[in-house]
């Protein structure tokens, strides 16, 4: 991977993303397989990897993010068909490679031990990176927060709009997708309390339409098929690591939600599990309140961190 400076004069497609160009200002991009990765690299201190979900990117964490790099030294990329980073098209999208894009920017970086906090799309990738840890194949994970995610694939519960797009007509439909439907459908897996703000939505919109990343949804939705392959694995790794493991849920989520704990603490006994009444983003919905239930996990694992 080599490191390159933005582009000059970049801007986000779409209306009034005057912060999300202000996100890409701060970032960093390098490249991994020949493709542009954007990344946020930012503080000081342990560590700390925050790995997106879908559909979206690392702009995800920005209500985090002030908190977060006084405490960690932060690094959150977009991966592959998302935000900022390249969406190539017929790219053959997997967890796994997403999972390999991480190793080589820590590798890049030169951080040999991390936390790893993870979010729907990106649990898998920390689940593939689990299994790997336990093989002796990554850095020391000093810790895995996880927030809502298919980490169960018989628990997960696809939107229909996620059934379409995996389906032989999903290029067409997320070509033809345009911005209203799109925020309908984010705004679903929401808390009903919670609800995202328009320019919340505009912001997500605009990521995901940047560099023809509305053709990449479809591809991208091959990670359900890949999670029910990677079961075995996946779920193995989650259920025996030994790397300190706190789940914090929006058990509103229909998607990943308070169903999905209540399995997982059958299968687990003993799981770290904080529950929030909110959806499927808790770090956008609520984020003082993840921030708090992260902090006091951590601080646990590593003496370094100050809560």
């Amino acid at each position: 991977m080599t490191t390159t400076e933005p582009r000059a004069g970049a801007t986000a497609a779409g209306p009034d993303l005057t912060q999300l160009d202000a996100w890409e200002r701060g970032g960093t991009y390098t490249t991994f397989r020949g493709h542009r990765v954007f990344y946020r690299r930012e503080g000081a201190g342990p560590a700390l990897v925050c790995v997106h979900g879908y559909p979206t990117a690392s702009w995800d964490w920005h209500k985090l993010w002030p908190e977060l790099v006084q405490r960690f030294d932060v690094v959150a990329p977009d991966m592959l068909g998302f935000g900022f980073t390249d969406k190539p098209k017929g790219h053959a999208y997997s967890i796994v490679e997403q999972a390999e894009l991480h190793l080589a920017l820590l590798a890049e970086l030169g951080i040999q031990e991390a936390h790893l906090l993870c979010h729907d799309y990106g649990v898998s990738v920390g689940q593939e990176l689990l299994a790997r840890h336990a093989e002796g194949r990554t850095p020391r994970w000093r810790s895995i927060t996880l927030l809502n995610g298919g980490l169960l694939p018989e628990m997960h519960r696809p939107r229909p709009i996620q059934r379409v797009l995996a389906s032989p007509i999903g290029p067409l439909v997320s070509r033809l997708s345009g911005p209203g439907r799109f925020s309908r459908s984010l705004a679903r897996v929401f808390g009903p309390h919670t609800q995202p703000t328009r320019d919340e939505l505009k912001s997500f919109y605009a990521l995901v339409e940047r560099g023809g990343g509305k053709r990449a949804l479809a591809e991208l939705i091959a990670y359900m098929e890949e999670r029910r392959a990677q079961r075995e694995r996946w779920v193995g790794a989650l259920l025996t690591t030994e790397v300190p493991l706190r789940l914090i849920n929006g058990v509103h989520d229909p998607v990943s939600g308070g169903h999905l704990v209540h399995r997982l603490e059958q299968l687990r006994p003993g799981l770290d599990a904080v529950r929030l009444p909110v959806g499927h983003y808790p770090q956008v919905e609520a984020p003082t309140e993840v921030l708090a239930a992260l902090l006091e996990f951590v601080a646990r694992c590593d003496p370094h961190v100050v809560r």
